[in-house]
């Protein structure tokens, strides 16, 4: 086995080794729990409003919207957050000191976070089946659509978290980041469908993968007349495809060369000196 994939089956390790301690840790296991009674609020207030023309109920469309939602945001942010967190800490500068180090930390990445979407995804849906009906009914057909729609949001998201991650300065600006990350949730689709906006936020709406993982879930988990209330009367998986895979391909030429950037750029002097501005800003 070549040194390079040796390192690659240290990352899977590692990464799985990640998972089991995030689901049998109590801080991560309540925020999962937060998460969820978050998303499911404003399904239950909504679960007998009818959304007009669809033949479901409002809080019906949001479920499935909601899950696409929670894979764009963990695939992006959590990838973000943890590259820059271990920047600032040093992780990622003892990973460049081991031959290879950087291809298994960063495999191990993409398997901690990877698993975390699809939890963070799983526990809400298993809860919000019983809560709403007209979700996941549909049968084979639904899982066939799953099958491509989950793991092309993965790679549509996942690249362009570590390229965040790699361009800011500090774990406390990918926070900051959040609050233009809430304006692109309500042009997206998520709470109501992108056919009710004006024209203009429709067109930035669909920029983003957060509205197309929304409508490939939707496609999956709702019943056919449901189709009434997206944009065309159509669930677009032809144009889904093409958007999520045109985000994979940015990210996947994209981040190599900024993730190369950054770790040629780590040093102990940097780390010494966030180190340094962090104990300012504290003091």
């Amino acid at each position: 086995m070549s040194p390079v994939w040796y390192a690659a089956v240290v990352g899977v390790r590692r990464g799985w080794t990640e998972l089991r301690q995030t689901f049998t840790t109590g801080q991560d296991v309540f925020g999962y729990v937060i998460w969820t009674v978050l998303l499911l609020v404003p399904l239950f207030l909504l679960r007998d409003s009818p959304l007009e023309g669809a033949g479901i109920s409002a809080g019906a469309f949001m479920l499935p919207s909601m899950l696409g939602m929670t894979l764009a945001f963990t695939g992006m942010m959590t990838t973000a957050q943890l590259l820059a967190t271990e920047r600032e800490d040093g992780t990622l500068l003892r990973a460049k000191a081991v031959p290879h180090g950087m291809v298994g930390h960063l495999v191990g990445k993409i398997i901690m976070v990877s698993g975390t979407a699809l939890a963070s995804m799983a526990l809400p849906f298993a809860v919000g089946v019983f809560l709403v009906d007209g979700v996941a009914r549909e049968g084979g057909g639904a899982l066939l659509t799953l099958v491509w729609v989950v793991p092309l949001g993965l790679l549509a998201t996942l690249p362009m978290g570590a390229v965040i991650g790699s361009l800011v300065s500090s774990p406390r600006t990918v926070g900051l980041l959040m609050l233009p990350v809430m304006g692109l949730v309500a042009i997206s689709g998520i709470y109501f469908p992108l056919s009710k906006l004006p024209e203009w936020l429709q067109i930035i709406g669909q920029i983003f993968p957060v509205y197309w993982l929304g409508l490939g879930l939707r496609s999956a988990l709702l019943p056919a007349e449901a189709v009434a209330a997206e944009i065309g009367d159509s669930w677009r998986h032809l144009e889904t495809a093409g958007v999520l895979g045109a985000w994979t391909v940015a990210g996947l030429l994209l981040a190599p060369s900024v993730l190369r950037r950054m770790t040629r750029r780590e040093s102990g002097a940097a780390m010494a000196e966030r180190h340094r501005k962090a104990m300012q800003r504290i003091g």
